[in-house]
């Protein structure tokens, strides 16, 4: 059951670009053909996260058998900004790209080179792989970067940019986490070659689409533009989900039983507690992002790519604790007309200046021919779900990969069913092969 008329809630992406203005709620001027293309041609997402390649999420979607219903292409570019040279570069993934890349000098290119090839070869449970005990999984991934005499400068791009860690607290903690985060970066981008990253077709509003049809199949009803009007609960636990009958021309409110409920924290304000907000802005471009290098025959940019800034790199240095991130999307996943970009930038804020959070990313993508903006609190639920039988799901962070996302599913499916969801066997592609 969604209050939306569209699939995907938070997440969605709305099609025409009219939807886009309606969201939010520009009445004073409407998207022209002559300067947005065709308005149809449009998928945009509210907000964007692309999917890791050998990823979680990417395997659930194989197990679930979702994959049928979907399409993806592979993301041109992978890049990560550098403040001292005010330049994106490729994220480096193996030594040869280290030996390469303008991220550094060549004494760290050197170091760097030989952490990816230790890592590479890395086994949690196999002590011949973890460098004389230097790499043990109980040491702090601090005391790893000591060892291979990495600079802060070297260490931000492979914790922000390669583990996708969204602030440095992860140094402090076992280096088995990160390492192995470092070795999915780099068997993702083996996959297809241009980036660790993949995107489905027509929008990430596919997904629950995806679901929807697959559900369907197993007996499953999906409700659209269904408003919630409340709960019914005996003894404190939720036995039913009040509302209108769209069958009844009086509107009605029923209940539906059941015997769980799962949804997103704007369904439960009085169960979920903030714990902060995020910024985003959606761009629509006639243009590549400006630093990137892709198959673009005019500019020589990017028709997809992710920028990575971290909060280090961030502009004045030390103002921010979390990553900016920068993502484009373009026709050729089919969420634009011909020649025109979707960039989206977001940043978990830390004031109350969300232009000044932004700027950078912003800066990042060029000029824009139009802009929308918008500030969302994220919210956790208060409890696990076990008490009340209301099984919450955490905001959308930031990140412009789900990686993070998945956590949260594999969290709703432990504490519903009491087991962890084991992907291990899932080697499959998610679909006969994406599309380069």
């Amino acid at each position: 059951m969604d209050r939306n008329d569209y699939y995907g809630g938070a997440s969605a992406s709305l099609t025409p670009l009219q939807k886009v203005y309606d969201h939010f709620k520009i009445t004073d001027r409407k998207p022209d053909e002559a300067k947005f293309g065709r308005l149809r041609d449009y998928n945009v997402d509210l907000i964007p996260k692309f999917l890791m390649a050998g990823g979680s999420l990417v395997k659930a979607l194989i197990y679930s058998g979702v994959t049928r219903y979907l399409e993806f292409k592979s993301v041109e570019g992978s890049y990560v900004y550098k403040e001292s040279s005010n330049k994106v570069c490729k994220v480096p993934s193996t030594g040869k790209e280290a030996l390469n890349s303008s991220l550094m000098g060549l004494m760290q290119k050197n170091r760097l080179r030989q952490f990816l090839a230790a890592v590479q070869g890395w086994k949690a449970d196999d002590k011949g792989t973890q460098v004389k005990g230097y790499l043990s999984p109980e040491k702090t991934m601090q005391s790893v970067y000591d060892y291979y005499k990495l600079d802060a400068n070297t260490t931000d791009f492979i914790g922000h940019a390669v583990a996708l860690h969204r602030d440095d607290s992860y140094k402090e903690r076992a280096c088995g986490e990160t390492l192995a985060k470092c070795q999915l970066y780099a068997d993702s981008m083996a996959r297809y070659g241009t980036s660790p990253y993949l995107y489905p077709l027509y929008g990430l509003g596919e997904l629950p689409q995806g679901f929807a049809r697959l559900s369907a199949i197993y007996g499953g009803t999906y409700m659209l533009h269904r408003p919630i009007e409340g709960f019914e609960e005996v003894d404190g636990k939720v036995v039913g989900v009040r509302a209108p009958d769209p069958d009844d021309e009086n509107q009605t409110v029923k209940t539906v039983k059941t015997k769980m409920v799962l949804g997103d924290p704007s369904y439960f304000p009085d169960k979920v507690k903030k714990v902060g907000r995020v910024a985003r802005c959606i761009c629509i471009m006639d243009h590549p992002l400006p630093q990137t290098k892709g198959t673009h025959a005019a500019t020589g940019g990017a028709y997809s790519a992710q920028i990575i800034i971290p909060a280090n790199q961030v502009k004045p240095l030390g103002s921010k604790k979390n990553d900016v991130y920068v993502c484009a999307v373009s026709n050729t996943h089919h969420v634009s007309a011909t020649e025109k970009w979707i960039a989206i930038v977001s940043t978990q804020l830390e004031s109350n200046d969300a232009d000044k959070e932004l700027a950078q990313g912003l800066s990042l993508c060029g000029p824009a021919l139009e802009k929308f903006q918008t500030i969302d609190d994220l919210y956790e639920p208060n409890t696990d779900g076990k008490d009340n039988n209301c099984f919450i799901s955490t905001s959308y962070d930031a990140t412009t990969h789900f990686e993070t996302t998945f956590d949260d599913i594999n969290s709703l499916y432990t504490r519903i069913t009491g087991n962890t969801l084991d992907l291990t066997k899932v080697d499959e592609e998610p679909t006969d092969g994406a599309d380069q």
